[in-house]
């Protein structure tokens, strides 16, 4: 299998109307490609305010503790933990 040379471009708007019409594998020789893993990658993070009664804040803080994390990680998996639920009780666009 021939691959041929893929071309050089001026700019992005070119190289996308030249792949819109052209087919990878007739430049990529897939067979040989290997899986990348990027496992120092994080997920984008933003900053929230978030205000807690005092007692709720104390509780979680002590759950964290006796779990041995911080507690706003234990918090990020208390959320992540009922998002996926809520997701699985409600499909998407119910």
């Amino acid at each position: 299998m021939k691959n041929n040379r893929i071309p050089k471009f001026k700019n992005e708007k070119k190289e996308q109307a030249f792949w819109a019409s052209h087919d990878s594998v007739d430049y990529v020789n897939w067979k040989k490609g290997k899986r990348a893993v990027f496992s120092n990658l994080r997920p984008s993070l933003r900053s929230i305010s978030l205000r807690l009664p005092e007692p709720m804040l104390e509780e979680l803080r002590l759950l964290a503790n006796k779990r041995d994390v911080p507690y706003q990680s234990l918090l990020k998996m208390f959320l992540s933990e009922r998002i996926q639920q809520e997701l699985r009780l409600r499909p998407h666009g119910a």
